[in-house]
């Protein structure tokens, strides 16, 4: 896609994954507290937070911002990637925090995998429940477009809901209620891969797609397999060329088209804006070889409410009164 003065499109993505290196790798802190893995989906419901909203502001990718607080000083701007299984910080802001630099990491992001290093984060507080001893990627805050991304590690045992109404962010435990009895309400069951929600009850123009939750991401992106899949049956439109930039600053091309419908549980989709491009993001995910979408913020704003429920592994959203949105039924 090409902008008025017709040059190509750049868009940002976020959707990181990181593991940590041997112990022999070279630069290894011997001192270093070990990584935490991502929490397993039995991880225990959260039953202390209480809801609090926080208001969010979007910024020029119509992505979300909140105010955290690092070790009780801030606030500072982080962005909340649901397609991120670790939290993140600038490695300008873990110098201003004097940080120290820890073990380094194998770090996977959608233009494939590179070695970062990481700072122990003794606290992060957005609410008013405080996680600690987070042990967070640094990253280059241009390429990160903030000070900071919450990833899942910092939200997996609680519920994430957007009101693109009020532009408010509330933190619950999954066992609080939440807005299931409002009008226009349709819940999706889905699983959890690596941290991210995932949604297997999918079908993109009549062909079985598998959806990850992505709110770090502009715009949907698909993989090759689903875009052979509707190539085969002539369902895409004619693409345009778009740049990919990923949290690292690599950029890989893809191609800007639009998937005629997109049924997501009792939800349709229709028209929905989608790049196509060979992720790294999707064999991390181990779904390269079957149709999948990373759905990104340009579908999340289609709906009034968004609810990410990462402990019971549930999607839940709120059609508009007015909407072109296509309800096909309702969940419970």
């Amino acid at each position: 896609m090409k902008d008025k003065e017709g040059l190509q499109m750049t868009l940002r993505f976020l959707g990181i994954a990181m593991i940590a290196l041997a112990a022999s790798a070279p630069g290894f802190a011997q001192n270093s507290a070990p990584i935490v893995p991502p929490a397993s989906p039995s991880t225990a419901i959260d039953q202390t937070t209480q809801t609090e909203d926080v208001g969010f502001r979007r910024d020029d990718g119509d992505r979300m911002t909140v105010p955290v607080l690092l070790s009780g000083m801030g606030p500072y701007r982080f962005l909340i990637d649901t397609g991120a299984n670790r939290t993140a910080i600038s490695t300008e802001l873990a110098s201003r925090m004097n940080y120290a630099q820890r073990q380094p990491a194998s770090l996977h992001s959608i233009a494939g995998e590179s070695r970062i290093t990481t700072a122990l984060v003794p606290s992060l507080q957005l609410t008013r429940k405080e996680v600690r001893n987070i042990h967070a990627p640094l990253l280059n805050g241009v390429y990160m477009g903030a000070d900071g991304i919450l990833g899942t590690d910092s939200l997996r045992s609680q519920r994430v809901l957007f009101d693109f109404v009020a532009n408010t962010l509330s933190i619950v435990p999954s066992a609080v209620p939440d807005f299931r009895a409002e009008p226009g309400t349709i819940v999706v069951q889905g699983t959890r891969r690596n941290g991210r929600l995932v949604v297997t009850d999918a079908i993109a123009n009549g062909n079985k797609v598998i959806v990850v939750i992505d709110t770090g991401s502009q715009v949907t992106i698909g993989n090759e397999a689903l875009r052979r899949v509707l190539m085969r049956d002539r369902m895409l439109s004619i693409p345009e060329r778009v740049v990919i930039e990923s949290v690292t600053g690599e950029k890989v091309t893809g191609d800007y088209t639009f998937v005629r419908e997109l049924q997501i549980g009792g939800v349709g989709l229709k028209n929905l804006a989608v790049v196509f491009v060979d992720a790294h993001t999707f064999k991390q995910l181990k779904l390269d070889k079957k149709p999948a979408l990373l759905l990104g913020m340009n579908a999340m704003r289609a709906f009034k409410k968004v609810s990410i429920d990462f402990a019971s592994r549930k999607l839940r959203v709120v059609i508009p009164e007015h909407s072109a949105l296509d309800m096909r039924l309702a969940s419970n």
